[in-house]
Order: C-alpha cells, then sequence, then structure tokens
C-alpha cells in the first residue's frame, strides 16, 4: 500500500479495497521500521492517527465521499497542532505544546485526513538543507549523505521514501520547491494569501505561505482542495473563490505560451541540468506547448534582496521567543536582562541567530533606508518584470535549483553557497507569485526539478500542466532504492 498515490488511495478506501487503519498501521510500521534513517519525523502521533482512522473508517460507513477522507499525511513542524509539540525544528520550542490547530491542520482534519505526526525542519525554516535543525539533519532518501533541501525536508524526505504519500510544507523562498526537486517529488507554493497562515508559526509573514509535497501533480491538486481557502483569522488570506484544482488537469496544452527567462541559464547553472530542462521543454512541445524566449532583467538581485528582507521580518517575528511566556527559559536568570539573552542564546541556534543580527541590522535606525527600504524597491521592479512577462506569455519554465543536493556539512562553512541554491525559487515569493516544481530527471543518481510560475491564483494551470507532463514521462514514478 505504501507505493499508492493519494489519489489511487483514494480510489481504494472508496472501493473498500482496504480501510484507513489498515493503511494507517502499514505506514505507522514504515515509519517506525526506515525513518531512522532519514530522521524526517520529529513527532509521531501513533495514538492520535489509529483514532483518527477509526473515525475515518466510520464516516466513510455512513457515506462520506470527501477524497481526502482516511488518507494518511504528516504536517511540517510549524503548523500549531493543539496537544502536540510544535517545535519549529528548535530548542526554543522543544516543550511547546500548541493549545489549538492551525486552520491548515484544521481544514485537513475536517476533510478526514489522518495525521501520523510532525515532519523535521530547518530550524524556524531558516535554511536550504534541513541541517539546522536540532533534532539532527534530515537525510536523502536517494542517497543518505546528501541533503534532501530545506526547510521542508522532512515533509520530502518522508514522502520521497514512501513512509506516507503526501505532506504539509511550507515555502518562504522556495522551501516546497527546492526539497520536492531534490527529492524527485511535485511541491506546490500558491498564490500568497491562497492558503491561511493562521497557526503557522512566521518566519517571514509576508513571503511565507504554506503548500503540499506529494509524488504527482494530481495528489498536489487534492491536497491543496483540502488546504485552500479564505480564511477570516488570517488578516493575509485573501478571499477568493477556490476551484476545482482536479477538474482541468487533462485539458490540452495546445497553444500554451511557455516563456524561457534568459537569466535563468547562465554560468552558474549546472550543465547537465540546463540539458535536463531543456528535455522537458522538448516534452512539452510535443504536447502542443509554444516555447518564448523572455527576460527578467531584475532578478540578479533577487538573493540580496531576500536576504534582506526576511532576516528583517524574522527578527521582528522571532522577538517573542524571549524565555518568558512559553519555549525554552534558561535556568537560574540573574535579572531580566540576563532571562532573556541567555533564553534566546540558548534556545536559537547559529542560523537563526545570524539571520535576526542581519535583520535587527538592517532595520536599525542608521541603515532602514539603505537597506531594507531599497530591498523592498527591488521586490517590486522583480514583481513588475513578472507583470510584463505575463503578458506574453502563460506560464514560465526554468530550473528549479542550479545544482543537485549536495553533501551533508558540505557548504557549512559558507552559509552563502547554501543561499545561492535558492537563486531561482526567491523570486516567486518575492513577487507573492504561485510556483511548482515537478520531477525531471537524474544526475549522478540525484533527482533534479524543473519548475513553473504563474500569474496570481493561477495554480489550476501550473498543476495541469505538470499533470500532462508526467502522463508522458516518468520520473515521478521512480522510487529511491531500499524503500
Amino acid at each position: 500500500m505504501h507505493h499508492l498515490t493519494l489519489a489511487e488511495i483514494a480510489r481504494g478506501l472508496a472501493e473498500k479495497q482496504f480501510s484507513s487503519q489498515e493503511l494507517t498501521r502499514t505506514l505507522l510500521a514504515r515509519i517506525a521500521q526506515l525513518d531512522p534513517q532519514i530522521n524526517s519525523f520529529i513527532s509521531v502521533t501513533a495514538d492520535n492517527a489509529e483514532q483518527q482512522a477509526l473515525a475515518a473508517d466510520a464516516r466513510r460507513a455512513k457515506g462520506d465521499t470527501n477524497p481526502l477522507l482516511g488518507v494518511p499525511l504528516a504536517h511540517k513542524d510549524l503548523f500549531c497542532t493543539q496537544g502536540v509539540r510544535t517545535s519549529c525544528g528548535s530548542k526554543m520550542l522543544d516543550n511547546f505544546k500548541a493549545p489549538y490547530d492551525a486552520t491548515v491542520v484544521a481544514k485537513l482534519a475536517e476533510a478526514g485526513a489522518v495525521t501520523l505526526g510532525k515532519t523535521n525542519m530547518d530550524e524556524f525554516a531558516m535554511g536550504s538543507g534541513n541541517e539546522s535543525s536540532y533534532y539532527g539533519a534530515v537525510k536523502n532518501p536517494w542517497q543518505l549523505e546528501h541533503v534532501p533541501g530545506g526547510s521542508s525536508g522532512g515533509s520530502a524526505a518522508a514522502v520521497a521514501a514512501r513512509l506516507l504519500p503526501v505532506a504539509t510544507g511550507t515555502d518562504t523562498g522556495g522551501s516546497i520547491r527546492q526539497p520536492a526537486a531534490l527529492t524527485n517529488l511535485t511541491g506546490l507554493k500558491p498564490t500568497y494569501g491562497r492558503v491561511s497562515r493562521w497557526g503557522m508559526i512566521a518566519y517571514a509573514s509576508s513571503l511565507d505561505q504554506a503548500g503540499p509535497l506529494a509524488r504527482t501533480a494530481e495528489d498536489c491538486a487534492l491536497l491543496l482542495q483540502g488546504m485552500a481557502g479564505f480564511d477570516p483569522q488570517d488578516s493575509t488570506s485573501i478571499n477568493e473563490p477556490v476551484p476545482d484544482y482536479s477538474a482541468n488537469l487533462n485539458a490540452p496544452l495546445d497553444g500554451l505560451r511557455i516563456g524561457l527567462p534568459n537569466e535563468y541559464f547562465g554560468a552558474g547553472l549546472d550543465p547537465r541540468i540546463a540539458t535536463l530542462v531543456e528535455d522537458s521543454v522538448k516534452a512539452l512541445e510535443k504536447l502542443g506547448a509554444v516555447i518564448k524566449r523572455i527576460s527578467l532583467p531584475n532578478v540578479q538581485h533577487a538573493i540580496p534582496a531576500y536576504y534582506v528582507i526576511a532576516p528583517a521580518e524574522a527578527s521582528s517575528n522571532l522577538s517573542r521567543f524571549d524565555g518568558v511566556r512559553f519555549g525554552h527559559r534558561c535556568e537560574n536568570p540573574a535579572d531580566l536582562t540576563d532571562l532573556y539573552k541567555r533564553s534566546r542564546g540558548e534556545g536559537f541556534g547559529a542560523e537563526v541567530q545570524r539571520r535576526i543580527l542581519v535583520g535587527a541590522y538592517a532595520l536599525s535606525a542608521g541603515y532602514y533606508d539603505a537597506y531594507y527600504l531599497k530591498a523592498q524597491k527591488i521586490r517590486r521592479l522583480i514583481k513588475n518584470d513578472f507583470m510584463a512577462a505575463f503578458h506574453d506569455v502563460d506560464v514560465i519554465l526554468g530550473p528549479t535549483t542550479p545544482n543537485p543536493a549536495w553533501k551533508i556539512g558540505e557548504k557549512n562553512a559558507d552559509p552563502v553557497a547554501a543561499y545561492l541554491e535558492d537563486v531561482y525559487t526567491i523570486t516567486a515569493n518575492l513577487a507573492g507569485l504561485p510556483g511548482l516544481s515537478m520531477p525531471a530527471g537524474f544526475v549522478d543518481g540525484l533527482p533534479v526539478g524543473v519548475q513553473l510560475l504563474a500569474p496570481y491564483f493561477q495554480e489550476g494551470r501550473l498543476l495541469n500542466v505538470a499533470h500532462r507532463y508526467q502522463q508522458v514521462t516518468d520520473w515521478h514514478t521512480r522510487a529511491p532504492a531500499g524503500f
């Protein structure tokens, strides 16, 4: 059963080929057996999962036909989950049990999904390789000495290893799409505001967005259907009708205009990945798409702009973790200042401390105009580039990452080298656009992804293109040896 996709599981449950309880027990056994190899889970909620599966089977027996009813999944460990540790991969929140469910968790639970646990992640979602977690690095099931990408690396590794069919992730600068590419999955970052951020512990509030990680575009469509929608509790949620994301998956691609940005194919791109991107373009042309060369002149400024804006917002968001109300508190503080200093110094890891310092510096009185304000102006220019491009093309295609997955520890001495792995993904977050990564081949046995970007609220178009591509390729069907 562990090789079944979400869509296949939904059909199997509807046809009573197996029960949610049987499926849940099978996957919990696989997690117990195999997860020690990859470290993809922080918490496994076996007892709660058994109860949810029992309730799902009872609902189905009464005629409930929700496609997510009884389907097992896991949540990235920054979605608040009532009564369950929600750690953000940090010592700071190691002892924190959320008193309520995030909207994403509540919506999927209401649909009948069964939560198997909470997945490992870069601390407070800050990282590109899932190496900054307090609970240890996550390993890529394709080659265990390599990273799975970050910060949603735990969710990606768990799905890639067939420990569960789908998982939730969040994407602040590529943290769904990049691990999807590095583990041979399909990952979707929706339009900013499409999925509620309420109860999702923030890294950078104007960039964070929740989305699905799965093996196929069809599965992403099903999971996004359960996640998306307006939430009055979230001031950044957009009150826009949610379409049926599965309705047009098989729509023909005849005449679809695909833009290839000149800036995505420069010296920083591994030429082997460039070849695989070209192969994917040829496959889409055979399906009827029309290819156009375009320019996004300001994307070269995306990384410096992002690494001013995101740390600035992080320094503000993380100021609440001070050892007073919840989270880690140091032992025997001498006074209030000592409490703050030692609680934060002990609770936050090196990468989080680095970004807090960068952000506080960028927001300081003497440097706000020189750094933060200028970065926001660049952000607007990047958005304008995309808006102009989408007058001429329907989607934009390029590599998801410039390189395959690197070895664990390889970039620890040079954080900027890891930041550069996000060069193709962060622009979607700066502009608030939807983006999708889909499997496109392998380099030295490691998966490679191709990224698609579309105008606002055109997630259905991305899923359609990816689904049609997956009908004529088999990259997404391949599983890592031993899993």
